[in-house]
């Protein structure tokens, strides 16, 4: 079964995102997602897009597209921006936080990207961001360059389809290498093990109602409660730390 994964460009419709010189963000958001797309679709990836002309949508609706979706991974392109104009330049990818395959994912989009000859301002975590909070997979969002930057604008203009490939090239290195590493082991989150089936289905409702992607699983007399179905260790433990920080006690089983 192949991966699937959602490609968001950034911004749309009324929201230009960031603006130089009459140049929009949202438009070579769009234009390089597009590109990204076509490119892993054609390494066998199954690929969806929050969007695929200019419209607005949200960042919670693009999650919750995400998340209804259930895709492998989510990850968003814009093009960043300085108060100055022609002083900052550079690619930076941000996650949830600076651990797991996103991390992973996240280091190289911005190696391939460095290749193709833009400086790498490196990994920031952002756990405030609703494209990377709300979506229950793996999450990446790449600023690829500056807007703001004559230098930046003319390598993505003068590189489109460098760029496009080097996005792309990212992401495959990423699950190839998480291939090798374990291609059949299934993990989980458990969040709650109990006697009373009714206590059981408090809790699954209560991590449903917050699009948590939770199940309920009968063994040995007990009713165990648990989030996710996770190919690696890293995924599991993404779930984990994101499951303790709201308040829950976990375990992973595997």
């Amino acid at each position: 079964m192949p991966y699937s994964i959602m490609l968001d460009a950034g911004h749309g419709g009324r929201d230009t995102g960031a603006v130089y010189n009459g140049r929009q963000e949202k438009d070579d958001a769009l234009r390089l997602v597009l590109a990204v797309g076509e490119i892993l679709q054609n390494n066998g990836l199954d690929v969806e897009y929050t969007r695929t002309t200019d419209i607005y949508q949200s960042p919670y609706e693009k999650a919750m597209e995400a998340n209804n979706a259930g895709v492998d991974y989510f990850v968003s392109i814009h093009r960043n921006s300085f108060p100055t104009d022609n002083v900052v330049s550079g690619v930076e990818s941000l996650v949830y936080d600076l651990s797991g395959i996103k991390l992973e994912m996240a280091e190289n989009i911005n190696e391939q990207l460095e290749s193709v000859g833009f400086v790498n301002l490196g990994v920031q975590a952002r756990p405030n961001l609703v494209v990377l909070n709300r979506t229950k997979m793996p999450a990446v969002l790449v600023e690829v360059g500056f807007i703001n930057s004559n230098a930046d604008n003319t390598l993505f203009d003068n590189n489109f389809d460098d760029i496009a490939q080097a996005i792309a090239s990212g992401i495959l290195d990423t699950l190839n290498e998480k291939d090798s590493v374990s291609a059949h082991s299934v993990y989980y989150v458990q969040v709650g093990s109990y006697r009373n089936p009714a206590y059981a289905n408090r809790l699954l409702n209560e991590l449903l109602e917050q699009d948590y992607a939770a199940s309920l699983v009968e063994e040995d007399g007990f009713f165990r409660v648990r989030v996710g179905s996770f190919r690696t260790l890293e995924d599991a433990s993404e779930m984990e730390q994101r499951l303790k920080q709201a308040g829950y006690p976990t375990v992973i089983i595997g």
